[in-house]
């Protein structure tokens, strides 16, 4: 029995080496931002995002290098949606306010998947009054579809009156940073605090 549990003991400090060693071997060294990521993207961050050109709140045409010039979190949504995009963007917008007191400037930017009934204007004063530094983005519906597919997102237009109607759609706020791209991406019961910790600490190893 004494002989068994040896055997059982060297099986499990083989096993827990092995798996350290995979956990920490050379490939993943290379990635600078390893100890802040808590989600992994089928393919790698480099999978998600991409260039965009879109509109901005004054009807110009800006493309993802005009939006992103400094830490910025994306959303996609639409100014008519009756619950989940105003509480999405209001955490955001509280995530950048938490930022800010720690001393970090990050923009929150929001993308519009509904062209037909957000303007630029629309997009633009709904952006400002959820914050003050927050970016709206519009644009054709080809526009549109070209920067959601970029980030893998989805969305549907119901059926429903022209004027009056919902739109489906994912609700992942993405971290984007200048130089490196999309590198996380949040969940809905991520708090602002959580995502300020997350943020962080992709801003100090940028």
């Amino acid at each position: 029995m004494t002989r068994l549990y040896a055997l059982l003991a060297v099986l499990f400090i083989a096993i827990v080496a092995g798996g350290t060693w995979f956990l920490t071997r050379p490939g993943d060294s290379d990635d600078k931002f390893a100890q802040c990521r808590s989600s992994r993207v089928a393919g790698g961050a480099g999978a998600i995002g991409g260039p965009f050109e879109l509109l901005n709140a004054k009807g110009e045409t800006v493309t993802d290098m005009d939006v992103i010039t400094e830490p910025s979190l994306l959303y996609f949504g639409y100014t008519f949606c009756p619950d989940v995009c105003p509480l999405d963007v209001s955490r955001n917008a509280e995530a950048v306010d938490v930022l800010s007191e720690r001393g970090y400037s990050v923009t929150p930017v929001f993308i519009s998947i509904d062209p037909d009934r957000d303007t630029p204007e629309v997009v633009g004063d709904f952006a400002y009054n959820m914050h003050e530094k927050m970016i709206g983005l519009t644009g054709s519906a080809e526009q549109v579809k070209a920067a959601s597919q970029a980030y893998k997102t989805y969305y549907k237009k119901q059926d429903g009156d022209e004027d009056y109607y919902l739109v489906d759609h994912s609700t992942f706020s993405y971290l984007v940073l200048p130089q490196e791209g999309f590198v996380e991406f949040f969940r809905r019961d991520d708090t602002p605090q959580q995502m300020a910790d997350k943020i962080g600490c992709f801003i100090d190893n940028m």
